[in-house]
């Protein structure tokens, strides 16, 4: 991946639990002055994602776009491209089957 983009990688259950420590994560990557603020969240090791899991996943793209950064998400499974389909997220969210594709569009665009 390239060192230009940071991963956040959630795990388990994506739901409001773990939104707390997701979004801080986040606002963390976005306070680093070092980075390139594009941040890709991986989902490769998340199992189940409920709404107020994908509210988070909203505001977070929100402080994104703030910032000036950009998000990107890989790596869903059937039941989070499901949730993200029935809310129409997936028009909103650049999504990728996995980190290397991510990578591959950004090359080229570099190029």
């Amino acid at each position: 991946m390239q060192s230009s983009i940071k991963v956040v990688k959630p795990y388990g259950i994506m739901d409001g639990t773990q939104s707390s420590q997701f979004r801080h994560e986040i606002s963390s990557l976005l306070e680093d002055s070092n980075s390139n603020k594009s941040i890709l969240i991986d989902f490769q090791d998340v199992t189940f994602m409920d709404s107020s899991g994908l509210g988070t996943l909203v505001l977070c793209l929100k402080s994104v776009r703030t910032a000036g950064a950009e998000l990107y998400v890989c790596s869903v499974n059937e039941q989070i491209k499901m949730l993200l389909e029935l809310t129409s997220m997936d028009k909103v969210f650049e999504i990728y089957s996995s980190a290397e594709e991510l990578e591959k569009k950004l090359s080229q665009k570099a190029v």
